[in-house]
């Protein structure tokens, strides 16, 4: 498969580009991106981008020689090296959802960096919902997809169908995607020896079966996690009387990264991450601690379904995982963008 190899940085800097062949060409079906800007504090960082330009297994070298090809691959691989070491054996949170779910180069992109994170050494978690699949089967059975103030209405009817889609079709589609690009992973619902138990909204006259994490029980992820699986958690958990109920997955993700004391949590959004000028896509916010991201709320800078997202980072960073990231699903290898550099892509919250 050709690869381009594009040293990119900010507009005011030059740029560099040549190809190269790449072992993870197996991994890398779809046209795919990756960038590694190399300082989150820095405005004229550089950033390396992988670009994947054929689905064929057949790889190409046209540099303007082979020995700096190889080099400079090399170069990129050393540099990867203090955050490999940084998060080697640590384990991270991810969430998915949104368009990386809904985009199969996006989706593809996902699996591979989990596969590769995995494969040096990190301990990936993934949790999921699926919106867009459920709408579509709701559609399919002539059911109308109801939501309030953002959240699906969900009766006993909706609630069969969010079980069959998510636990059945979404969780052990993506169980098959990371399985066969090299990686071995676990399905799992949150009523999967009792790791979720959920409770009722206090909005639950409106929104019906729409549950809330009461307790998260670990045991069963921890031996997955320890052996280098990587369990993949569908947004589903039942209550103490059987009763099941359809949670955030946002709220699962962060409920869990707390109950593993996770390393980081990452959750894959539509946007860029939090926004001082939600009208100015240039105003990224890069890095902020909980005290400041409690005043952008205050200052109405923060606000609609960003508000949710950022207090579930809030509560996970005050049950101790270290650091959230909310980033943007819809750019290609996003997950090592935000990893393996210290720029990163999206906003970080530090407790």
């Amino acid at each position: 498969m050709a690869k381009s190899l594009n040293l990119s940085p900010s507009p005011s800097t030059p740029t560099l580009s040549l190809s190269s062949s790449s072992k993870y060409s197996t991994l890398l079906k779809t046209p795919t991106t990756l960038s590694f800007p190399l300082s989150r504090h820095h405005s004229h960082s550089h950033s390396l981008t992988v670009r994947s330009s054929s689905s064929s297994a057949t790889t190409t070298a046209t540099p303007t020689s082979t020995t700096s090809s190889n080099q400079f691959r090399v170069d990129i691989l050393s540099e990867s090296l203090p955050y490999i070491q940084k998060f080697r054996g640590k384990t991270v949170v991810v969430k998915y959802g949104g368009a990386a779910m809904k985009q199969p180069e996006l989706k593809a992109s996902v699996v591979s960096d989990l596969v590769l994170l995995s494969c040096v050494g990190l301990r990936p978690v993934l949790v999921h919902g699926g919106g867009p699949e459920i709408n579509h089967w709701l559609k399919l059975l002539n059911i109308e997809p109801l939501f309030h103030e953002g959240l699906r209405v969900t009766d006993a009817k909706t609630m069969e169908i969010v079980s069959m889609v998510l636990v059945g079709k979404v969780n052990k589609d993506l169980v098959s995607l990371i399985n066969k690009a090299g990686a071995t992973a676990v399905g799992l619902s949150g009523m999967d020896g009792r790791l979720l138990m959920a409770k009722p909204t206090p909005n639950s006259a409106k929104l019906g079966f729409v549950g809330e994490v009461a307790r998260v029980d670990p045991t069963i992820l921890q031996p997955l996690v320890n052996n280098g699986h990587i369990p993949v958690i569908a947004s589903v958990a039942a209550d103490e009387l059987g009763q099941s109920y359809n949670i955030n997955a946002d709220t699962v993700a962060g409920e869990v990264a707390a109950a593993l004391g996770a390393e980081k949590l990452i959750l894959l959004t539509d946007v860029a991450g939090i926004l001082e000028n939600k009208d100015d896509p240039g105003s990224l916010v890069r890095e902020i601690d909980i005290k400041g991201v409690k005043k952008l709320i205050e200052e109405k800078k923060v606000g609609g379904g960003m508000i949710p997202k950022v207090n579930c980072c809030v509560a996970s960073l005050s049950q101790g995982v270290r650091t959230a990231s909310i980033i943007d699903g819809r750019v290609q290898h996003s997950l090592l963008h935000e990893i393996m550099s210290e720029e990163g892509i999206g906003t970080m919250i530090t407790g």
